[in-house]
């Protein structure tokens, strides 16, 4: 297996030696999680939803481990204005959705939408496929060490309005989680960082590994933001 993993010839593979000990429970979390604990939201038994990817990648800044986002362009048919994980649907020269196809979009769109340099990524695990109702989507989270950190930020404004970094200290701290509630009534959790408000299906990942990493810290569920966005 290469240390580095990257989309320009041979195979993409996931690697799991000689990452920071910090992240031991993430890979943990990756290798024992169930779908269920992750989210109620599955993909459908009859196949349906466009396979797609997201890039989970954690670093190591100035305040310790960090989590690269982005946020989506407000002009976007799909989850406009949101902050997420960089990612999109997979392409045919991905490869098998069930095999390396996840791990190559993963890190194709990253690099298409915030100029990351995917050959500094060592990918290391993925997490159970899981469905984004309102938009169809089949998503698996690629998780990934930016093991050589390269220069990032908006590469297509017509895509991404901007690219950032969260500390994970940030993401747990219990001042900055809240719970959303959607205007049609569903609540879900969500984080108050870098002038952003991530919730949805990118605040659930991270609630979850928050979680099963032991990262998380008590706060309070009854806190609430309203979301203006309308499916």
């Amino acid at each position: 297996m290469t240390r580095a993993s990257n989309t320009q010839g041979g195979r993409v593979t996931l690697d799991k030696e000689g990452l920071p000990a910090w992240l031991d429970p993430v890979v943990h979390a990756a290798e024992t999680v169930a779908p269920r604990q992750l989210s109620r939201f599955l993909p459908p038994e009859d196949g349906a939803g466009r396979q797609s990817a997201v890039l989970v990648l954690f670093g190591e800044g100035e305040r310790g481990p960090e989590l690269l986002l982005m946020e989506r362009a407000s002009s976007l048919r799909s989850h406009a204005g949101q902050p997420s994980f960089p990612g999109g649907a997979l392409d045919p020269e991905d490869g098998d959705p069930q095999g390396e196809g996840p791990l190559r979009a993963a890190l194709r769109e990253a690099e298409e939408e915030t100029g990351l340099d995917p050959s500094g990524v060592q990918l290391f695990g993925v997490l159970p496929k899981l469905y984004i109702p309102v938009s169809g989507f089949v998503v698996t989270p690629v998780l990934g060490w930016w093991r050589v950190p390269s220069p990032v930020g908006v590469v297509d404004p017509k895509e991404t309005a901007r690219v950032f970094t969260v500390p994970v200290a940030d993401l747990a701290h219990p001042d900055n989680r809240v719970t959303a509630v959607h205007p049609r009534g569903h609540r879900g959790p969500a984080f108050l960082v870098e002038s952003a408000l991530v919730w949805g299906f990118t605040a659930g990942v991270i609630d979850r590994l928050l979680h099963f990493a032991g990262w998380e810290r008590p706060w309070d569920r009854d806190r609430q933001v309203p979301l203006d966005w309308q499916a």
